[in-house]
């Protein structure tokens, strides 16, 4: 496994789900608009002419706990903020975003495979985007059974310190911990040790 491209992989797969089912489930009827998934840091997003539009930023990283695994596991936190001009536009995608995750906890070996064979143009890849081509060949997906996609509910104060941290307006948001990400060459690893592990 190519390790050193582990994390952005995991953040193309959660940004390639999101932007898949926007289009299966015609959210974009719903806002009245096309929409726009993206994956930057939250001071990048142009709010001049706010659009309908859901981020995916990583905002921490921490070594794994509860893993039974060799190496160095880790765990991902995404802040997934909704953006949109109008009323309710805003709600309605960062409910798209919750039922969309709340659907896909466990985001297995063979979907992760698929997802980034996909994103980096399967056997061609000369329409790929470079870097969704070397995303391609990080094999994450042979390297892990699942990965476990968890809500984490923060509390007005510990959000708002994020907020301030990122220096950007606040929008509605939740986040999210992505645990069993392997960062070291080896076999598939299990999401979780079990009832040791964190919940």
């Amino acid at each position: 496994m190519s390790a050193h491209l582990t994390i952005a992989s995991v953040t193309a797969v959660l940004k390639n789900l999101l932007e898949n089912t926007v289009v299966s489930r015609g959210v974009s009827s719903a806002v009245g608009g096309d929409i726009v998934v993206s994956a930057v840091p939250p001071d990048k997003i142009n709010l001049g002419d706010e659009k309908p539009q859901l981020n995916l930023f990583l905002y921490q990283i921490t070594p794994a706990s509860g893993l039974r695994s060799p190496g160095l596991s880790l765990e991902l936190y995404y802040l997934i903020t909704a953006y949109g001009a109008q009323d309710f536009q805003a709600e309605i995608l960062l409910g798209h975003a919750v039922q969309t995750l709340a659907e896909h906890q466990h985001l297995t070996g063979e979907t992760i495979t698929k997802t980034l064979t996909a994103l980096g143009g399967g056997k061609s890849t000369r329409s790929a985007q470079p870097t969704l081509t070397a995303l391609s060949a990080s094999n994450l997906g042979a390297s892990v059974t699942a990965l476990e996609v968890r809500p984490q509910f923060l509390d007005a104060d510990t959000l708002g310190k994020l907020w301030s941290a990122l220096q950007a307006k606040y929008r509605p948001s939740v986040t999210y911990r992505i645990s069993g990400v392997p960062l070291t060459e080896g076999g598939a690893t299990p999401v979780l040790a079990g009832k040791g592990g964190r919940a």
